[in-house]
């Protein structure tokens, strides 16, 4: 599989969306336009040079069988195409819908394997909306993917490390005691101090 980075995620996403094809005037009315114009031919010229685009006759641009295959390809299995995005960058679940074209309901048990086997971690993040959940992929995931690369689809490990996804559900509940409003900064301190005690004990 060719290795993306987000702004060739972003280009071929564009591109899917709209049935394949895309021209100047689609990157001009989408966020990408704010890489600028430099920015935007390079990824372009490093996309065909890839064999991910095609440059058509009319100067528009058409999503290759190679491309579709890494993301948009019915035949992939949906945890294969999550990995492969957050490998890509820590995404939500927003996002990686958004981009797989999915719903999140679809999106959200997936994923919730994915975290119980350890192949990605959810950190909660606040913002101005209040608490969002990122995933990341993490080392097992990203050693899964180059499997699958190297040897063909492979079924998810069922191992699982208990202590890292305890260690993901108290950093969750210390973000939400954190956005509390009804108790003092004093109390949430407190509450905050015995958790990460409780933390300590069980060695995570």
């Amino acid at each position: 599989m060719s290795e993306l980075n987000i702004s060739d995620l972003q280009i071929l996403h564009l591109g899917i969306k709209r049935d394949g094809r895309f021209d100047e005037n689609d990157i001009e009315k989408s966020d990408l336009k704010k890489l600028g114009v430099g920015r935007i031919l390079d990824q372009l010229a490093s996309l065909k040079e890839r064999n991910l685009i095609d440059l058509n006759k009319d100067g528009s641009f058409s999503v290759t069988n190679v491309a579709r295959h890494i993301l948009w390809d019915d035949q992939i299995p949906l945890w294969v195409k999550i990995l492969r995005i957050l490998e890509i960058k820590s995404q939500d679940i927003e996002k990686i819908s958004s981009f797989l074209l999915s719903s999140p309901d679809k999106i959200l048990p997936e994923m919730e394997d994915l975290r119980k086997k350890q192949l990605v971690l959810m950190s909660p993040l606040r913002n101005e909306n209040g608490i969002v959940k990122m995933y990341e992929i993490l080392s097992e995931g990203i050693e899964l993917i180059k499997k699958v690369q190297s040897e063909g689809i492979q079924n998810k490990p069922e191992t699982v490390k208990p202590q890292i996804e305890v260690w993901s559900i108290i950093e969750e509940t210390i973000e939400e005691i954190k956005g509390l409003q009804e108790i003092s900064e004093d109390k949430k301190n407190k509450i905050i101090s015995k958790i990460l005690q409780i933390k300590d004990k069980l060695e995570i």
